[in-house]
């Protein structure tokens, strides 16, 4: 007979990996729902709109007898192509300075791994998508958080504040425009004064852009790499993931001037052989689709932005800023403990069999004592469900603080 021994102990990082603000609530959720509530899902940025027919209809015509490997780098004919996506936003780069990953989250991990060594810092506006905490764990990396406020729409701090952060140990500052969690779209303007920061303290800048497509209000988005003088200091982060509807096919980019950084960016993709084959065939597919599609799921998101924006405000207690971009806003809530009250009402409230479930922003900042009475909220559902949520979300937080 064998004794059993005991469990060897977990690393640290293995220890510290925070769970998902955004995911962690499912089993409450899962549970209301095993009690017969309907549940809006507000926490979570998985659009409801079709994915295009070009890239569906790709993976249906899909004839090979065996799925093989593909380029390290990513499809040939994909980043061909992809270039021209590019080419056409005014962003002037080729197939080479393009390497596939299996999303946009590998992409953010592979682009810190690269630009910093392990206890190097990286510069973030907070609040910022909730899983740049996690990337820089793997990557051994530090957040040095700079704050932006409710108040003022989440803008771009001051340059004196970007500063007053840099410390010989500072490598890059990392920027997600339009931005998740907040809707902010950073201007031309704010953009130029960060390149002036970036050259002087020679920094790479990573650029989170997967949100291009959403800008609203006449407001226009603008590419960090763009910008003049710092060519090879930009990395852009992108993905199919939102642009296309299509979240489950793990499909993005890393896009860089810098050939030093790009084979190395190789090296990574090489260690782990290929982004997804099924994946980059409806990616590849997807660059052919209709204007007209983009033209009327534009037009969706804003009037459903319009119509939740104005619901959460009409709520006494409630402030949420108009955001520019994405689909996603910050709102503050009349509440001490915004985690508490997510849990509260997939726990114990429920009107005329709804509810609704949020994602508690304080797992958007990096220490968890900031925006503990504000929640990030997806308009990613019809107008009518958003009607019926912002319902819900009245009646929830009258009941709640009585």
């Amino acid at each position: 007979m064998y004794k059993k021994v005991s469990m060897p102990d977990i690393s640290e990082k293995g220890i510290r990996m925070p769970a998902s603000p955004i995911r962690k609530l499912v089993p409450y959720a899962d549970a209301a729902k095993e009690r017969g509530i309907k549940v809006y899902h507000l926490n979570i940025g998985q659009p409801d709109i079709a994915t295009p027919q070009t890239a569906l209809n790709a993976i249906r015509r899909y004839e090979n007898n065996i799925i093989e490997y593909g380029h390290s780098a990513g499809n040939l004919s994909y980043r061909k192509k992809l270039a021209k996506y590019y080419n056409k936003l005014g962003i002037d780069i080729s197939h080479e300075d393009i390497l596939i990953t299996t999303g946009g989250s590998e992409a953010l991990v592979i682009a810190l791994n690269i630009c910093l060594n392990p206890g190097e810092e990286v510069i973030v506006p907070e609040p910022f998508y909730t899983n740049y905490n996690s990337f820089a764990m793997q990557a051994g990396v530090k957040i040095k958080p700079i704050t932006t406020s409710i108040k003022s729409g989440f803008s771009m701090p001051l340059m004196k504040e970007f500063e007053k952060l840099i410390t010989p140990s500072t490598k890059a500052i990392l920027l997600c425009n339009p931005n998740n969690p907040t809707g902010y779209l950073y201007s031309r303007n704010e953009l130029e004064q960060l390149r002036d920061i970036v050259a002087k303290h020679n920094l790479f800048l990573i650029s989170d852009e997967v949100y291009r497509e959403f800008c609203y209000d006449g407001f226009e988005y603008y590419s960090c790499m763009e910008l003049k003088g710092i060519e090879d200091n930009v990395i852009l982060v992108d993905s199919t993931s939102k642009r296309y509807s299509m979240c489950g096919i793990r499909v993005g980019a890393l896009v860089t001037r810098n050939r030093q950084v790009a084979e190395s960016i190789l090296h990574f993709c090489q260690a782990r052989l290929c982004a997804p084959a099924i994946g980059q065939i409806a990616a590849e597919a997807a660059l052919d689709t209709p204007e007209e599609y983009f033209s009327e799921i534009h037009k969706e998101y804003q009037e459903r932005r319009n119509c939740l924006i104005e619901k959460l405000n009409k709520i006494e207690g409630v402030f949420c800023p108009m955001p520019k971009g994405a689909f996603y806003t910050i709102a503050r809530l009349p509440v001490d403990s915004a985690e508490d009250f997510s849990r509260w009402l997939l726990e114990d409230f429920e009107y005329q069999g709804q509810t609704v479930m949020l994602a508690p922003a304080s797992g958007f900042y990096h220490a968890n004592d900031r925006g503990i009475d504000e929640v990030r909220i997806a308009y990613v559902l019809q107008k009518p469900d958003l009607i019926n949520a912002a319902k819900c979300l009245k009646h929830a937080l009258r009941k709640y603080n009585n």
